[in-house]
């Protein structure tokens, strides 16, 4: 690894404050790679080798149990995953597979585990990194459980169209199939979520989502801070 690809891994908030020494001594041990689509990168319940750093591209966490596979995150430049398992020196609880062509940092974990000994900084951003996942979790658990499948899918649309910066028209970044299984349903219940929130003026057409009626989507979907909002 070059140091031209140091900067957009040091502007991580987990390496933002790390000494340079040993923010160099990471570097150092560090493989980038540039995988194809639908390339395997990690697998549910091996150990955890290396810290993955994502550049470019996107990467899908899936789970599996007894014949049944979800959609548990999808994972967008730049950042990293999965950080808990290379801290405990724990296996793997998901498996990670390219979406598309990715450019991927590989750290490995053993390093990480030492500079995590010694560097109070880039232990107290690892302490949030790791607060900041399980608060995601729990909005996530809170959203499945406390939510029809209409009112999860109109606030992930509306969650979705915030990111866009709030365009009444925008464009699904994951395919319908794993929108369905991130969401809890089946392919068939998320085209009839998809029908059920046409009376609240949500049109689609592919991966296109227009929403003609904002004040009426969002009396029905009722968005929630401590469920909706990821970044607190």
């Amino acid at each position: 690894m070059t140091e031209s690809d140091y900067p957009d891994i040091r502007e991580l908030h987990l390496f933002s404050d790390i000494a340079d020494e040993n923010f160099n001594a990471l570097m150092r041990g560090t493989y980038l790679q540039n995988f194809p689509p639908q390339v395997d990168l990690i697998t549910e319940g091996e150990q955890s080798d290396f810290l993955h750093v994502i550049l470019s591209g996107s990467v899908e966490l899936s789970a599996r149990w007894n014949g049944r596979e979800t959609t548990m995150a999808t994972v967008r430049p730049v950042s990293t995953f999965i950080l808990a398992a290379t801290i405990k020196d724990a296996p793997y609880l998901m498996s990670a597979k390219t979406l598309e062509k990715s450019r991927i940092a590989l750290i490995p974990s053993l390093d990480v585990r030492r500079v995590f000994d010694t560097d109070n900084n880039f232990a107290r951003a690892i302490v949030t990194e790791l607060a900041q996942c399980y608060r995601s979790v729990i909005k996530s658990q809170k959203d499945l459980k406390l939510r029809t499948s209409l009112e999860r899918l109109a606030n992930y649309l509306l969650r979705q169209q915030h990111l866009a910066n709030g365009p009444q028209e925008f464009e699904l970044k994951i395919e319908k199939k794993r929108l369905a299984s991130f969401l809890g349903m089946t392919p068939e219940n998320l085209s009839r979520a998809f029908k059920g929130l046409q009376p609240y003026g949500v049109e689609v057409n592919g991966n296109l989502i227009r929403i003609s009626d904002q004040e009426d989507l969002v009396k029905f979907a009722k968005p929630f801070s401590l469920i909706d909002d990821y970044s607190i």
